[in-house]
């Protein structure tokens, strides 16, 4: 999927000049989290978002650094500092040139952004106007979308059965001696794992595969130094209650 595909238009934006109260109420009328900055030309100068409001006098919360740590610093710390504080205008306090994404960015780059980069949301750029907004929430929106089940003619036993194997055994964490057992929809998953998080692997990609209503772990962990042999906590929890 792209940028184009999920984010959110038309964009609410303010400008330089708006006040710092103003941007806020429309935040909370809007109910988002950070605004594109905009010039009287359209063109996207910077963002605003819910951590600029967050060391400001009127609640209390600035700064308050020791002297040894102003002196290190320096005054130009301070006065930016200042400045934010008690900036009565957006563009007093908002991130300048902040960082964008195009309207074909793929979603794993607009989220290698977000992590890398510790940002929220991105605009969406095309030449120097903001035509979108792609936020956390939208990425959400994506997952539960996405994540929806469709119906699949084709996802009978015998089929999920094969889709299981040819899934599992591409990857190098596959159980061995993989065997696989479907019935209505349920998979039981029989092995041997020499690596615990193997078996969350091989949980979740079952889970994936279309039809899949439920997944059984058989799956048992062996020490290849030792020989020490565990059965599954699902197959442990059996024994018990038996």
């Amino acid at each position: 999927m792209r940028a184009h595909q999920i984010m959110t238009r038309p964009v609410i934006t303010v400008t330089p000049d708006t006040s710092i109260v103003d941007a806020a109420n429309i935040m909370l009328q809007r109910h988002v989290s950070g605004l594109p900055v905009v010039d009287a030309a359209g063109k996207l100068v910077g963002v605003v978002s819910e951590g600029d409001f967050i060391r400001r006098t009127e609640i209390g919360t600035g700064r308050k650094r020791g002297r040894w740590l102003r002196f290190i610093l320096g005054p130009g710390k301070s006065a930016a500092d200042f400045v934010h504080e008690h900036g009565r205008k957006v563009s007093e306090v908002m991130t300048k040139s902040p960082l964008t994404i195009t309207e074909d960015a793929a979603l794993a780059e607009i989220v290698e952004l977000m992590e890398k980069n510790h940002v929220k949301r991105l605009p969406v750029v095309k030449g120097d106007q903001v035509v979108g907004i792609v936020s956390r929430a939208n990425l959400l929106q994506a997952v539960a979308t996405l994540g929806r089940q469709v119906p699949d003619p084709t996802a009978d036993d015998d089929h999920i059965r094969n889709r299981v194997i040819d899934t599992l055994e591409k990857n190098d964490w596959c159980p061995f001696g993989l065997s696989v057992i479907a019935k209505d929809g349920i998979v039981h998953l029989s092995g041997v794992i020499t690596e615990e998080r193997s078996r969350q692997a091989a949980i979740v990609a079952t889970e994936n595969i279309s039809g899949v209503k439920k997944v059984h772990d058989h799956l048992c962990w062996v020490d290849t130094m030792s020989g020490m042999y565990l059965n599954s906590p699902e197959d442990e929890e059996i024994a018990k209650a038996g």
